[in-house]
């Protein structure tokens, strides 16, 4: 939805519905154009309330930017978007779309419990934090927290650990925001949920891994006493172009692919052996394995991985 900038002679009134997509509170509404002008434009039909202390200077279904504002004006004071949400806000495609979270300074007295909101808005779930950082906040309308501290809550409140760690990877990859960024933020929340799984993960985006299938393999080699592989190593084929390995130990001349496909056809199967055949050079190895082997039988894939790596099993 494109609103139009207000002219010349706009008052704050005006300027308040541009900047708030229409979405004002109660108190709002009533300190800019006065209480009975409030009761005219509802009883009218002109106007609709969205929930107790929240309006809407419309009387159509809620836009996209107006479910974000009313998420915002409903938590209270000193709300803003946080983990996903803003995330999204912020460039970061990822796959949760509901609800729409909001953040609020822990010191609030108020209570977090939210009015019945209308069909045509998400459910909001509102987060308490005792830690929100100046250089946590991102100046934006509506207000929100920054890329890296929206990611790092993302993944603490994801619903499980896959979703986390994608969230992670997905920012990372799109280039959203820097691993440093998110270590950083990360050192600031001691008490974060999943502190360990997100900082092995920033861990294993900074040393190239780009995929869940490759988060996978490298906490497995940790899991399993192997020595940690080179991640993104890059060869040149016989054709001259550049291709990047999932892993690779250089002293024992042996390369991993992670085969994310595991519905591949056998031609594409061997097309694909083919492919990445070529950029081998002589005299080294290679493992592939599917990535669902990697993450439903580890045991199996480090057996095979110690022996080729000449390695004993740890007693």
């Amino acid at each position: 939805m494109v609103r139009e900038l207000p002219g010349r002679d706009a008052d704050e009134f005006d300027w308040v519905r541009y900047e708030q997509a229409g979405v004002f509170t109660t108190a709002q509404a009533i300190g800019l154009i006065g209480r009975a002008a409030l009761r005219r434009h509802l009883s009218q039909g002109r106007w609709r309330s969205i929930c107790r202390g929240v309006l809407l200077s419309e009387n159509g279904r809620l836009a996209q930017a107006q479910q974000l504002w009313v998420a915002v004006l409903v938590a209270g004071p000193g709300a803003r978007l946080a983990g996903h949400t803003a995330a999204a806000e912020g460039g970061v495609r990822a796959l949760v779309a509901e609800p729409i979270e909001v953040v609020v300074p822990a010191v609030r007295r108020c209570s977090d419990r939210l009015p019945k909101l209308p069909a045509d808005m998400p459910g909001v779930r509102v987060h308490r934090t005792c830690v929100l950082p100046a250089s946590h906040c991102q100046v934006g309308q509506p207000p929100r927290t920054t890329i890296a501290r929206s990611v790092v809550d993302a993944a603490s409140w994801a619903s499980g650990e896959r979703e986390a760690q994608l969230m992670i990877l997905s920012a990372c990859q799109q280039r959203r925001v820097d691993p440093a960024e998110l270590r950083a933020v990360l050192e600031l929340l001691p008490t974060a949920r999943r502190r360990r799984l997100i900082k092995a993960t920033i861990a294993d985006v900074e040393g190239g891994a780009t995929a869940l299938s490759e988060v996978d393999f490298l906490a497995l080699c940790r899991r399993h006493h192997l020595p940690a592989p080179d991640t993104q190593v890059h060869r040149t084929d016989a054709d001259g172009r550049r291709r990047f390995l999932d892993a690779y130990w250089k002293a024992a001349h042996l390369h991993v692919e992670i085969d994310g496909s595991h519905h591949m056809s056998v031609r594409q199967w061997s097309d694909d052996q083919v492919r990445q055949n070529r950029i081998w050079l002589r005299g080294d190895r290679i493992l592939r394995f599917p990535a669902w082997l990697v993450r439903t039988d580890p045991a199996a894939v480090a057996a095979q991985l110690r022996e080729a790596l000449d390695i004993t099993a740890p007693q």
